[in-house]
């Protein structure tokens, strides 16, 4: 989107904003909201607390108290913005794929020892291994629409066997290591539950490599096309012996296979081959496939579970993973998406999440200005004015006309709150 457009857009951002006023107690925490997803969406350089609140006119303390300890649900704001992608795809143009739910993960290097989950561990980010952390997401596409949809921290096994470093991060009790299928697991229930429904998932080898996790996508029915290593294990038939993918499909067979077109938009198109036989793994039959480059002579194996649709379809799943790739570049230029900083697990995941929101928005309404008109969205429209998506705010104000303080954001008193946990603005 341009400058031009962004500004357009700044009261349907405002009305984006006002989905997420009801996972937020006090009115100043909720306009703290506001202030940090309109700059996350804006042109500073580094998008983290202080240029955050250099920005904005605000204490840097007072951002750091609404990350850290400020009393707000983020799981429910994560879930909103479930719901509300759930609500509008339906409405959106699609294509034979349907809607591809797509797994992966991304990475952030990191210099010191007391990020949560830092540790010496491989960066995509950089190619190898190095010290950083890793989060786990899941994202969705459709037709030409994609989103991030969720995301979480990989916490090491290093990270849960020392449980006072654990709690000196402010990681609770509960967050212990679970290998990145397991999160992505987690994450596909979760979507399920707030309505998210995916005709594919699909993965690298990292997760397709990893026989449990399919098995179980196998026992809910979910369709899916993962990438697997050359020395993933396969039978011919139940009971037979193992053998490595590359022993039973070649490169010289994808060579002999059928051609296929893999469309691009900003570069050419590229050609591959490939070539499929059926096989056993976990006792549940699969399709494995090998395919190669034509111009390159690079080589990839998949399996699937859909043993019922034409072959150039498997092929057009297998490689919509590309996509997130393209979202976390753009969440990463233009959201801060990895532009941590703080030593609290709660203050980290909170970025996250308001980095998604801010995608999720930048998402819905690049879509529409490519010619779509996303159901569900009556703030595109809204005339009159309203600040601007990037511009200054004012110092935040309380309803009864007095400027709220800003130089501290503290949870309230105990005593103080009552009634339900997450109480709508208007109420309050």
């Amino acid at each position: 989107m341009t400058d031009e457009e962004i500004r357009r857009l700044g009261p349907a951002f405002a009305a984006y904003l006002r989905r997420y006023r009801p996972c937020f107690l006090q009115d100043r925490t909720a306009d703290h909201f506001d202030d940090y997803s309109r700059a996350l969406l804006s042109d500073l350089e580094r998008k983290s607390v202080e240029p955050i609140a250099l920005a904005r006119g605000t204490a840097a303390r007072t951002l750091q108290a609404f990350l850290a300890v400020a009393r707000w649900d983020h799981d429910a704001v994560r879930d909103t913005l479930q719901r509300h992608v759930a609500s509008l795809l339906p409405d959106l143009p699609g294509d034979r794929l349907g809607t591809v739910g797509i797994i992966d993960e991304t990475s952030c290097r990191k210099s010191g020892t007391q990020t949560p989950g830092v540790q010496r561990q491989y960066l995509g980010c950089v190619g190898k291994v190095d010290n950083g952390i890793v989060t786990v997401h899941v994202g969705v596409a459709r037709g030409r629409f994609q989103a991030l949809l969720d995301g979480e921290l990989y916490l090491p096994r290093s990270w849960d066997k020392d449980r006072d470093r654990c709690e000196r991060a402010g990681i609770p009790a509960d967050v212990r290591y679970l290998a990145k299928w397991r999160i992505a697991l987690d994450q596909v229930v979760r979507l399920h539950g707030n309505g998210l429904e995916f005709d594919w998932l699909v993965f690298d080898e990292g997760y397709g490599s990893k026989v449990p996790f399919l098995r179980g996508l196998c026992l809910v029915n979910q369709r899916f096309v993962g990438e697997v290593p050359v020395s993933f294990s396969v039978r011919l038939q139940e009971g037979g012996p193992a053998r490595r993918a590359d022993a039973v499909l070649t490169a010289q067979d994808a060579a002999a296979g059928a051609r296929w077109r893999q469309r691009r938009e900003s570069v050419a198109d590229a050609w591959w081959r490939a070539s499929e036989v059926e096989v056993v793994v976990g006792g549940r039959r699969l399709r494995l496939v090998v395919a190669i480059n034509e111009a390159t002579a690079e080589v990839k194996y998949f399996v699937s579970n859909a043993l019922d649709v034409p072959l150039s379809r498997v092929l057009a799943v297998a490689f919509r993973r590309a996509t997130i790739e393209h979202g976390f570049r753009l969440a990463k230029q233009e959201s801060g998406l990895m532009h941590y900083e703080g030593r609290q697990y709660t203050g980290l995941i909170r970025h996250l999440v308001l980095a998604l929101v801010v995608m999720g928005f930048v998402s819905i309404h690049a879509d529409r200005l490519r010619g779509g008109k996303p159901g569900g969205d009556p703030g595109a429209g809204v005339p009159g004015v309203e600040p601007e998506v990037c511009g200054p705010a004012a110092p935040a104000t309380r309803h009864d006309g007095r400027r709220a303080r800003r130089h501290d954001d503290p949870l309230p008193p105990t005593s103080k709150r009552t009634g339900p946990r997450l109480t709508p603005q208007a109420a309050a």
